[in-house]
């Protein structure tokens, strides 16, 4: 049977129990994986300025700052994966934990046999979460782009009395004239309400 493949990138462990949280690093490092350790939310954001992880497991009992509360600032200032430990099995800490975005929920006591396959599996679930952002994040790019396109060519339209493909055309030549995108030319036609429109570059 073919091993759980280990994540490329360490993680971090933030939990304020110092004796559970050593047994518990001791048992992942055994497992192949390399652990950062911190006691507490303040701790943990000031190792991340100095070390790069893949997934965070956070203790929800954080002295000084929830779990919950350390989850929004993790995410908001790293975009951090990460999964919780807690000794809360209540509908409301589940739905709280997993409104701020974990992608796994352990109820204490927790061993090093159930916590790896949740760590393989989330970090799985986080790198398809990132693809999907990314073709997200293209696509609405693309878009924009042929609005801005869809728009500048409209300005050429008005501006010079001219067909739509007649002013497409003259966009297109204008961007090779310059040796620049189409999108970055029509975006600059918009931004400047077409008084970036030269008639030396887009006579018909």
């Amino acid at each position: 049977m073919r091993a759980d493949p280990v994540p490329a990138l360490p993680v971090l462990l933030v939990e304020d129990d110092r004796l559970f949280a050593a047994t518990l690093r001791l048992g992942l490092e055994a497992a192949g994986l390399q652990v950062f350790l911190a006691p507490s939310a303040e701790d943990a954001l000031n190792l991340l300025d100095s070390v790069t992880v893949g997934l965070a497991i956070i203790d929800e009992g954080l002295p000084g700052c929830s779990g919950v509360e350390f989850a929004a600032r993790l995410r908001e200032r790293h975009g951090l994966p990460f999964i919780f430990l807690t000794a809360c099995n209540q509908t409301g800490c589940i739905e709280r934990a997993i409104g701020e975005g974990a992608l796994a929920y352990l109820v204490k006591p927790v061993d090093v046999a159930q916590l790896l396959p949740m760590i393989f599996t989330a970090m799985a679930r986080s790198a398809e979460l990132a693809d999907l952002r990314a073709n997200r994040d293209q696509l609405q790019s693309a878009l924009d782009q042929e609005r801005d396109i869809s728009v500048a060519t409209g300005i050429v339209m008005a501006r010079l009395d001219i067909e739509h493909r007649a002013a497409f055309d003259l966009l297109r030549r204008s961007a090779r004239s310059s040796r620049r995108k189409l999108a970055d030319v029509a975006r600059e036609l918009i931004v400047s309400r077409g008084s970036a429109l030269q008639h030396e570059t887009c006579a018909p």
